[in-house]
């Protein structure tokens, strides 16, 4: 199964003396602009009187991150549910890549050309928008959640439908030769394997999809980006409010690339 391990071992692999001192000189350089950006930041703040106790004073309050909390809380909930519906998807999608005839194969192919290439914005218009004028009334929740989820559907489908492409084809041969029909070798043989190949990717799919619940605004759903927008507005404080929320996003991400890089060395390792 060498084949399987490649792309792993090409981002991976232990590099070597010269290669380890070129990083070192890289990280160091990129660390000395990045503190000395952070600093000019820090200069025009105080500058232009950003570090004022009437910005920052209120985040001393409970109510403060109780409310961002809850946000935070949408923005969990329109993630979860929006990357579940993104995988149903996504496999129904590369099911028809993979399994489906011409026609189902044509069709899927152009879902998901369709969904890679239209804005999640153009999405979550047309839910918005356009849906309740044929009569479809959804909760801002679903007006988010659904249009977010059909955006990163194909992109999903590709991804699975790599990890299908990665089983070694000897398993199939294996288990049709055992007897087993077209569609078990798939669920019991192939999908389980591709699955397991593909589980870093998907959790990057899914930094993405948080990403794109920033547009809840859009449907005034109550995420963190529209609790932030009403602390703006009341406490005429938006650099403060908007520097936080960045934060929050940032540690959030960070933890998701970060499993996302631990389960492909532990996949990796195990091999």
């Amino acid at each position: 199964m060498k084949g399987q391990n490649s792309i792993l071992d090409v981002l991976y692999e232990e590099p070597g003396p010269k290669t380890k001192k070129r990083i070192k000189i890289f990280s160091m350089l990129s660390f000395a602009f990045v503190v000395l950006f952070v600093l000019l930041i820090l200069k025009q703040f105080y500058v232009t009187g950003q570090f004022n106790a009437r910005y920052w004073r209120f985040f001393v309050k409970s109510t403060t991150w109780s409310f961002l909390g809850a946000g935070l809380l949408g923005t969990v909930r329109v993630a979860l549910t929006s990357a579940v519906i993104t995988f149903l998807l996504g496999f129904l999608m590369m099911f028809g890549r993979v399994r489906g005839g011409k026609v189902v194969n044509f069709l899927s192919m152009a879902f998901i050309e369709f969904t890679r290439g239209v804005p999640t914005l153009l999405f979550i218009y047309f839910f918005f928008f356009a849906m309740p004028a044929f009569g479809i009334k959804m909760s801002s929740f679903w007006k988010i959640t659904i249009p977010v989820a059909v955006s990163a559907s194909g992109a999903v489908a590709e991804v699975l439908r790599g990890g299908i492409n990665a089983v070694h084809k000897g398993q199939r041969e294996a288990a049709l030769s055992l007897g087993f029909s077209e569609n078990r070798t798939f669920f019991k043989i192939l999908f389980p394997q591709a699955f397991k190949f593909v589980i870093p990717s998907l959790i990057a799919e899914l930094v993405i999809v948080l990403k794109d619940t920033t547009f809840a605004y859009v449907v005034s759903f109550n995420d963190l980006m529209q609790n932030s927008s009403v602390l703006i507005s009341n406490y005429d404080a938006l650099l403060s409010v908007y520097l936080v929320t960045a934060i929050i996003y940032i540690i959030i991400n960070y933890l998701l690339n970060k499993l996302s890089v631990s389960l492909a060395l532990k996949k990796k390792l195990k091999k």
